[in-house]
């Protein structure tokens, strides 16, 4: 599913297929993408990454919306609050330039921010480039009374949003610095959400012993 939003944006609840099915909302933020301009990658980045990481079901509702405060801001509310997502991923417009305002948007919509998400995405990216420091993304909480979500910021590059969300390896394929979605499993769970699996292989869910499944012997 995929539309160029405005800033009045109206979806229809999505059903679970399963209990434990995560429904996500993917967000790709850009002028010229959703002008038509060029094509969009951040939108295929992140539904290929899912589809490489995840192993307990999940689909996606995917938004292209312009660098527009108003139209970012009105289609997280509407992934959240009508069509029921549980994570919502954005990609793009979380630079300094005038026109990246995707963290401002976000923060229009929540209830509580989740400042570790955004501190780790600029350690992770600092590894690669001093320009790091510039990336302004946020991670937040958007709470009704009846459900929650989280809200992620991400880089607009393909390559940078695998490793933010994959994290860093040694030459040994050891974990060097955890990347974000390390976490988002048991975040997920802590807000009322579907029980997220993963491949440990691209990145493995941490959760202390308490929070974690047996095995279905």
């Amino acid at each position: 599913m995929l539309e160029t939003v405005m800033p009045s944006v109206s979806l229809s609840p999505l059903r679970r297929s399963h209990p434990d099915e995560l429904i996500v909302g993917l967000v790709s933020v850009s002028d010229r993408a959703s002008a038509g301009v060029y094509a969009d990658q951040g939108l295929p980045a992140l539904r290929d990454w899912l589809g490489q990481a995840l192993t307990s079901p999940w689909q996606a509702v995917e938004q292209l919306v312009p660098d527009e405060r108003e139209a970012i801001a009105a289609a997280l509310i509407a992934l959240v609050d009508q069509a029921g997502c549980d994570l919502v991923l954005t990609t793009g417009g979380t630079g300094p330039a005038r026109r990246d305002v995707t963290p401002e948007a976000t923060l229009d919509v929540a209830t509580r921010q989740m400042p570790g998400f955004g501190e780790q995405m600029r350690q992770i990216s600092l590894q690669f480039v001093p320009t790091a420091i510039l990336s302004r993304q946020v991670g937040v909480l958007r709470e009704t009374d009846a459900h929650a979500a989280l809200i992620l910021n991400l880089p607009g590059q393909p390559k940078a949003i695998r490793e933010t969300l994959e994290g860093l390896r040694d030459d040994s394929g050891a974990c060097r610095v955890p990347g974000i979605f390390a976490a988002v499993p048991y975040c997920i769970d802590l807000i009322g959400g579907p029980y997220i699996e993963t491949r440990p292989e691209v990145v493995k869910a941490f959760r202390p012993k308490s929070a974690q499944r047996q095995a279905q012997g």
